[in-house]
């Protein structure tokens, strides 16, 4: 299965379970993890992917993200995490300056 149609498969799985998501651990689990591993990630390596870390970005300074993928070492993508069909608001971003 190629890339497009995995996306796809996690979008239409998504959009069966998304009111039966109560908590933002059952979001990451059910959504966030699926789709690091479509983009190639390994969640269950933490040289990889890392939970909870330190983002010190944007306004982010000294505050943890929910997940970070690393290279090299280093966080290259950050993902903030919210429960599914949370409210958002722009304090939830991770703007970077």
């Amino acid at each position: 299965m190629d890339f497009i149609d995995q996306l796809r498969e996690l979008g239409l799985r998504i959009a069966k379970i998304k009111d039966t998501i109560q908590t933002e651990e059952a979001t990451k689990n059910a959504m966030i993890m699926p789709f690091i591993q479509i983009l190639g990630y390994n969640v269950f390596d933490p040289l990889e992917v890392t939970p909870e870390i330190v983002a010190d970005v944007g306004m982010k300074k000294g505050e943890k993200v929910d997940y970070a993928i690393l290279m090299d070492g280093k966080p290259i993508i950050l993902f903030e995490c919210k429960r599914s069909g949370g409210d958002l608001s722009i304090n939830h971003a991770i703007p970077v300056i």
